[in-house]
């Protein structure tokens, strides 16, 4: 029997859709392109029995409530993250980190005064020329590669002021048992509810019209179709944007979700994560370092490194997003491990006892993923709506969820993804349930 509605993705979205859509008794059938559920957020390396590494994403920013009150079912705590940070400084030395950079995203406070939008960079050049704020644009733009992982020179400041709500003035906490336990609650609730998840199945083709959708897919060289009433697509913005190499639409998309595309951009991240036998920054220095959580550094090639605190853990993770991440491209694997490495020994005056102490390092290439071309969204100028328009539905047919089309702050965060799939499911049940009286 042909299914109600065919979910396209097994993310964070795709999964909260499904089991919603399931537990209202419509028939789902969910497609992943994968061979796992959790796309951009569930990527656990543990290789080898060595210490688990969370490749995908890690924290919980803002208030969150979807996604803790699946951690409570789950049975996992959420731990707040301290802010004992550190900065190296232009001497090399590390001083304790008091101006944390979030704080000077108060600068972005102006931009919906400004008569027409425009880009972070023109925005920040404003205050560059008074020494009293040199610092604050400093922080100001590491905040936006680095939390936001956009470009300055094409990220919208309207829209960053807008989104500043994802997070930023709220505790960060991170899931004490990673992601992984919301995930498999999410599972649990789709199987409970009869959805179907067929993994390691790429979608071709989308041919729709009203209340009627024909899937085109491929399992490998095998072909298939599903025909359904509804769809609802949750792949991230570069699968979609990318022609040819995402999910074809016939008819194609209306005029205003093609604009909300070319408004909405990918960001580059590329994030290494370090395995040590000990944590052994700890021991450094008299213990200076005992209990630290983050490493800020301006002008490494990796501008950040944060440890597992405060839960235990002898791994680090190097991180650069934005232009830092573009200046990237082309280094191998381990060419960044290596500089990675480098870079966070050199920290602390001990490299020879950092490399006696060094496992090893892995990482993935999410900005050439063929099932990502990045890591999450940013609105670029004149972007005003294009969330909202991203996320609308077509005909009652096509329905759209993910971090993309969040419109209330949250978008490039798992909440964003898990509130998104919720608001499409409700919509699409809306029509569907209609239709059947």
């Amino acid at each position: 029997m042909d299914p109600d509605v065919v979910v396209i993705g097994a993310g964070a979205a795709g999964l909260t859709a499904a089991a919603h859509l399931g537990q209202r008794s419509l028939r789902v059938v969910v497609l992943e392109a994968r061979d796992r559920i959790g796309g951009r957020v569930l990527w656990t390396d543990g290789s080898d029995g060595r210490e688990s590494v969370e490749l995908g994403a890690e924290f919980i920013h803002g208030r969150a409530p979807e996604t803790m009150a699946l951690l409570r079912n789950a049975g996992v705590s959420a731990v707040a993250l301290d802010r004992d940070s550190w900065t190296c400084g232009d001497d090399g030395a590390l001083t304790d980190d008091e101006a944390d950079f979030r704080a000077a995203t108060d600068i972005f406070a102006g931009a919906h005064d400004l008569k027409a939008d425009e880009s972070v960079d023109r925005y920040l050049s404003r205050f560059e020329r008074d020494p009293s704020m040199a610092e604050k644009v400093v922080l100001a733009r590491a905040f936006v590669e680095g939390f936001e992982a956009a470009d300055p020179s094409n990220a919208s400041v309207v829209a960053i002021e807008d989104e500043l709500g994802s997070g930023v003035d709220y505790a960060t906490h991170r899931p004490a048992g990673g992601y992984r336990p919301l995930f498999d609650e999410l599972h649990e609730r789709c199987v409970k509810a009869g959805v179907f998840i067929e993994l390691s199945t790429v979608v071709n083709r989308i041919t729709w019209r009203r209340g009627d959708v024909m899937i085109d897919a491929s399992i490998g060289s095998e072909r298939r179709s599903l025909r359904a009433k509804a769809v609802v697509v949750t792949v991230p913005v570069g699968v979609l944007k990318r022609s040819g190499e995402a999910a074809s639409f016939y008819p194609v998309l209306p005029a205003d979700k093609r604009s909300a595309l070319d408004k909405i951009v990918m960001g580059h991240v590329v994030k290494v994560a370090l395995r040590f036998r000990s944590p052994f920054w700890e021991r450094v220095s008299g213990g200076r370092y005992d209990g630290a959580g983050f490493f800020r550094c301006p002008k490494g090639r990796f501008p950040a490194y944060w440890t597992q605190r405060p839960l235990p853990g002898a791994s680090v993770v190097a991180w650069a997003g934005g232009t830092d991440a573009s200046a990237l491209s082309g280094l191998t694997r381990s060419d960044l491990i290596e500089i990675a490495v480098d870079e966070f020994s050199g920290l602390f005056g001990h490299a020879r006892a950092a490399r006696e102490e060094f496992l090893d390092g892995v990482m993935h290439d999410w900005s050439s993923d063929p099932f990502a071309w990045g890591a999450y969204s940013y609105v670029v100028v004149d972007g005003h709506g294009a969330r909202a328009a991203l996320g609308a539905p077509v005909d009652g047919t096509l329905f759209f969820a993910g971090e993309a089309t969040s419109t209330d702050g949250q978008g490039g965060t798992v909440n964003g993804a898990i509130s998104t799939g919720e608001r499409a499911a409700r919509e699409a049940a809306a029509v569907l349930e209609t239709e059947a009286r």
